[in-house]
Formats: structure tokens, C-alpha cells, sequence
């Protein structure tokens, strides 16, 4: 009896434990590895472009030359002919001095000449007589010595004459003050009436056509500037206007303060650009050179490193790249990429090396 029970029990648990084997077989065959899910992502195609290399700063307009017109005699002004703003040829009259004491000047100068013409010519004859007598021993040396130095007095007296006249006449010509130079007037300083000496300032004049753009560049870039290069600026007051140029001077030295390079360029300038305006400027500083280009929104920082990823086979691939240049919201790649290869723009931050990607519009 014992021995069937304890036959009986072991049967039942061989047969629960091929039971409890069977099911656990099933269930590990019923579980499935669940699929990787894509990551949405957008692509733009890495592109190449022909592009110039370049510079981009901030500059201020100056005129091209700027004189300070001063009185060059004392007297009551008598007329201002120009205004501020008034547009100037090199010659032209822009005031006058009252000249009635320098007209009498040159009229008693000219007076003063005519007499020492006369005491030169009675004594010239007085000379040629004496010397006459002299050589026939009618008069004595002393005599003639005399009539010597009188006559090289009346010489110096007459050019003395002559130099009194011309400072006279130049003096009456310096009333009449005229503009030394083409351009415009930027500051009037004397009006009529009012009493000015010789070195008074009576007005500033500026030639604004062609006009200088200075600038600046850091240390960084110094080595990129030459003379001749191209530059191209806009100012705010003419927004969609763009204006052209080229570099005239590249200053000598580096600033010891700001650690940047003064640099120079002439502009031509069809009246519209005024001195004082600012600039925003690029510096061409090369040829046109084929260049790979992809968005900046694509680049992914990691400290020092710089990266993107790109698609190959509905898979992100990650690439380590050296950027250049920025081209607006382009960055030129110098390194790691190239031309037509997919370009992650969108969702880059949710990647990884190898991760599935579904790439949508």
C-alpha cells in the first residue's frame, strides 16, 4: 500500500514539472524583441559654393579732405557768401574783408615806387656825368664816390619800392578769401559785420566725393589686409543700398590698447553718404573658392569639438568636422564632410551613433 502511494505521488509531480516546463517553453517563445523606434529628423544636402573669403567689421564715414579756411588780414568782414552746406568750387569767392585801408596801401606803395623810379633815373644821369668829368679829371674822387653810393641807394630804394607794392597788392587780394579746394562747407564760423584778424577761423570745408571709410580688424585677421582689396558696406539710413570701394592704406602699426589694425578705404560717393555714418563692412580678402556649406542650426558643440550627423541608410552616422567662414546662416566645413551628403538640421539633439532615423519633410 505504501509503495503504491508513494508511486501514485511521483508520478504526479513528473507529470506537474513537465507541465510547469512546458508552459515556461511556450511563454519564452511567445516573447518578441520589441523593434528600435526611428527618430524623426529633416536633412539638408551638404552643398558647395564658389565664395569669396571675407571679413566682417564696423566702420565710420570721414570726409576725404577737410581744410579750416582762416582770415589772412585784419578787418570788418564785409560779406559771407556761403552757408553751411553750400557746395564749393577750388577758387571760389565765399567772403570778403572791407578793403578800403588796403586799397590805400597799395595806391600810396605805387606812389612811393614812382618816386624812387625818378630818384633813380636823376641820379643814374647824375652818374654817367660825374663819371665823365671823373675820367677827364674834372672832379674829384670823392666826388664821384658820392654820386656812387647815391646812385646804389636809389637801386635798393626802388626794389624796396617794388616789395612795399607787391605786399601791398597781396594784402588787398587777401580781402577777397576763396575756397582752396572743391567740396562742400561744413561749418560757417564769422558772419558779415563782424571784426576778424589775421588766423581767425571763418569756415570748415570738406570734400565728401570720393569718401574715406576707416575701419578696424583684429590682430587675428591683420595678416589678411592688403591694399587694393575689395570692400563692400551699408549704412542704416539707405538700408537696401550697397556700396563699394577699396582699401588705400593699411596703417603701419597695431593698437596698443585695442590690439586692432586701423585700415583705410576710398569710396566713391554719389552724394548720399555723409560723414559721421556708420558702416557695417565686409573685407574681401581673397578669390571666389569652392566651398562646403551647411547650416549652422545643424552643428552640435562638445566642449572643443564640433560635430553633425548625417544619414546613410535610414541610419545617423556622426561626423567630427572643422568649421570656417559663416556665410549668413551658412558655416563653411573645412574638414570631415562632403558635398551632397545628408545633413541632419532637425532632431540632431535626440541622436546617436547608429540610431534609426525616419526622415520627413
Amino acid at each position: 500500500m505504501k509503495k503504491s502511494y508513494f508511486f501514485i505521488l511521483t508520478h504526479c509531480l513528473l507529470f506537474t514539472l513537465c507541465c510547469l516546463l512546458s508552459f515556461w517553453g511556450c511563454k519564452k517563445k511567445e516573447t518578441k524583441v520589441p523593434e528600435e523606434r526611428a527618430v524623426n529628423v529633416q536633412v539638408q544636402v551638404a552643398g558647395k559654393m564658389a565664395l569669396r573669403p571675407f571679413i566682417e567689421t564696423i566702420g565710420t564715414l570721414n570726409p576725404y579732405d577737410e581744410v579750416t579756411v582762416s582770415a589772412e588780414v585784419d578787418g570788418v568782414l564785409k560779406s559771407a557768401k556761403v552757408d553751411e552746406g553750400t557746395v564749393v568750387s577750388k577758387g571760389m569767392l565765399l567772403a570778403t574783408i572791407d578793403d578800403t585801408d588796403y586799397d590805400l596801401e597799395v595806391k600810396g606803395a605805387e606812389a612811393a615806387l614812382r618816386r624812387s623810379e625818378a630818384t633813380l633815373a636823376n641820379t643814374r644821369l647824375e652818374y654817367q656825368r660825374k663819371e665823365t668829368l671823373y675820367k677827364e679829371e674834372l672832379v674829384t674822387r670823392q666826388q664821384f664816390d658820392d654820386v656812387s653810393t647815391r646812385l646804389s641807394l636809389a637801386e635798393a630804394d626802388l626794389e624796396m619800392s617794388r616789395v612795399a607794392l607787391s605786399l601791398a597788392r597781396e594784402s588787398l587780394k587777401k580781402t577777397n578769401i576763396v575756397s582752396p579746394l572743391s567740396g562742400v562747407v561744413k561749418e560757417k564760423k564769422a558772419s558779415a559785420g563782424d571784426f576778424v584778424r589775421n588766423g581767425t577761423e571763418l569756415f570748415v570745408i570738406i570734400t565728401d566725393n570720393p569718401i574715406k571709410l576707416n575701419f578696424t580688424v583684429t590682430k587675428k585677421d591683420v595678416g589678411k589686409v592688403k591694399k587694393g582689396q575689395d570692400i563692400v558696406f551699408r549704412v542704416d539710413t539707405f538700408p537696401e543700398m550697397e556700396f563699394q570701394g577699396r582699401v588705400d592704406i593699411v596703417y603701419p602699426a597695431v593698437d596698443e590698447i585695442t590690439r586692432t589694425l586701423q585700415v583705410e578705404a576710398l569710396v566713391p560717393n554719389p552724394r548720399v553718404l555723409k560723414p559721421g555714418m556708420f558702416a557695417s563692412v565686409i573685407l574681401y580678402t581673397g578669390l571666389p573658392k569652392e566651398t562646403v556649406l551647411v547650416p549652422a542650426t545643424s552643428l552640435l558643440y562638445e566642449e572643443e569639438k564640433i560635430k553633425v550627423f548625417v544619414v546613410e541608410n535610414k541610419t545617423a552616422i556622426e561626423r567630427l568636422i572643422k568649421v570656417g567662414q559663416k556665410y549668413g546662416e551658412m558655416t563653411e566645413v573645412t574638414e570631415g564632410l562632403k558635398e551632397g551628403e545628408l545633413v541632419v538640421t532637425v532632431g540632431q539633439q535626440n541622436l546617436f551613433e547608429g540610431a534609426k532615423v525616419n526622415v520627413v519633410n
